[in-house]
């Protein structure tokens, strides 16, 4: 069986913490991981690592490799397959099944689970069990995941449930996500199942779905690797719901119960936290009740009088909500986008491909940077017309070329880098390496930057 882990969306439903440049499924939201991590870890369980394979894009890249390679150091960077342009899942899917097909010669019958990368799953047996019995049930049939729901929840998509065939039913009806009346009718009737996502089938059962419900999509996926990619903007902005599961009768699905959760939102987020007991933060709390706070830099944070809030705070922004109206955050970054304001898009913690800066300080004429880089790593070889740097070495060692010069570098050891100088910091060392770079000069924006050659394909 093959995996593949759907990791290319920007989870702007959970801003501040979540932005498009380092959406939800990097996070660590519930446990020392990310979800995109506990993911990783919970299909090993099912599946070998050679054999799990990741989708993204390609500013996204990086991320994906970084984070599988500290759980999985033989991680090939052909196992993670970068999407053309977002299209949502269908699309996504597709381009999955060719690759799969095309580059690693998978045969056509056999099983491919497709996963989000940004679920919470308190009871990875269970899931491993239901994914096995799925494997060995689903044949040529098209198969998916329903959550036996534990609340009237709003925010989810359901599943009515058919007649039953020993492990799985046929799916009856596809629903959207419901008012709160309608929900209420669902949980009490039992027939309903929070639709998870999941899916599972060979690419000989998908490819004949798509042929037979999204013609115009499978012609451009019937063309060449090179052709789809060119095509890819012209595909139609598609989830495999709407696409295929609800037009298809050959729809069946597993019921699990194994504590999931999508962590769409912050409410979700707030359950998933309080259920598991993961997380305790620096709170005091006087005449407070129902109040769930996360911050990022842990930074004690005090309530006085208040019921039913939800406290997120980041480097560089808070936001504060009612408990229950996390679906309502998406009004907050319309009014982002409208004002332009770059919060939506960066963090002061900004990812790269190398690792990792953090803005302490930001002035018209100086700037000092946190900078961490990951072992065996190396920044582009670069200049700057506007601004020199200072490095000084807080822990590991540094490998600095200025000039035509290097020099090793270690703990409280320091260089200086002149504005128009050619120069380059590496990591050599086994473990990561922390430097504090102070800017100096008359421009220091992140474009001020002429790149001569980069190992991670950005010049």
């Amino acid at each position: 069986m093959k995996s593949v882990i759907l990791c290319g969306g920007s989870g702007t439903r959970l801003w501040p913490l979540s932005r498009k440049n380092y959406p939800k499924q990097f996070l660590s939201l519930y446990s020392d991981k990310s979800l995109l991590q506990e993911t990783f870890l919970r299909l090993k369980k099912v599946t070998a690592p050679e054999n799990i394979f990741f989708i993204t894009n390609e500013e996204n890249f990086y991320n994906v490799f970084n984070q599988i390679k500290e759980l999985h150091p033989l991680l090939k960077e052909e196992n993670i397959i970068i999407e053309p342009a977002s299209r949502n899942t269908l699309p996504a899917i597709a381009y999955s099944i060719k690759y799969l097909q095309k580059k690693i010669h998978t045969d056509p019958n056999e099983q491919i689970l497709f996963v989000p990368a940004d679920h919470s799953i308190a009871n990875a047996e269970q899931f491993a069990k239901l994914i096995k019995k799925m494997e060995h049930d689903v044949g040529d049939l098209i198969g998916t995941i329903g959550i036996t729901p534990t609340k009237p929840e709003t925010g989810y998509g359901y599943i009515k449930k058919g007649q039953k065939h020993g492990p799985y039913f046929e799916v009856a009806e596809f629903k959207e996500k419901p008012d709160k009346e309608t929900a209420e009718k669902y949980l009490a009737s039992k027939e309903y199942l929070w639709n998870s996502g999941m899916y599972m089938f060979t690419a000989r059962t998908f490819n004949r779905a798509l042929r037979k419900h999204m013609p115009e999509i499978a012609d451009v996926f019937s063309q060449s690797f090179n052709k789809i990619a060119e095509s890819f903007l012209e595909v139609l902005k598609i989830s495999i719901d709407n696409g295929i599961s609800e037009k298809s009768d050959k729809v069946i699905v597993f019921e699990g119960n194994f504590g999931w959760s999508d962590i769409g939102s912050f409410d979700s987020l707030a359950e998933t936290t309080e259920q598991n007991k993961t997380h305790t933060p620096r709170h005091i709390s006087v005449d407070s009740n129902n109040v769930f706070i996360h911050s990022t830099s842990d930074r004690l944070v005090a309530t006085l009088g208040v019921d039913d809030l939800v406290i997120i705070e980041s480097t560089d922004s808070i936001l504060i909500h009612k408990r229950g109206r996390s679906e309502d955050v998406k009004k907050i970054l319309q009014k982002m986008e409208e004002g332009r304001f770059p919060e939506i898009e960066h963090n002061i913690i900004v990812h790269r491909p190398w690792g990792r800066f953090e803005v302490l300080l930001d002035t018209p004429t100086y700037k000092v940077k946190k900078i961490l880089v990951y072992p065996g790593a190396k920044l582009s070889t670069q200049s700057h017309e506007h601004r020199s740097e200072h490095w000084v070495v807080v822990s590991g060692t540094a490998r600095a070329l200025c000039g035509e010069t290097y020099t090793t570098l270690g703990k409280n050891e320091s260089t200086f880098i002149p504005a128009q100088t050619k120069h380059r910091l590496e990591n050599p060392g086994k473990v990561n390496l922390e430097i504090v770079e102070v800017q100096t000069g008359s421009y220091l924006g992140e474009d001020d930057i002429t790149r001569y050659d980069d190992i991670y394909r950005r010049v």
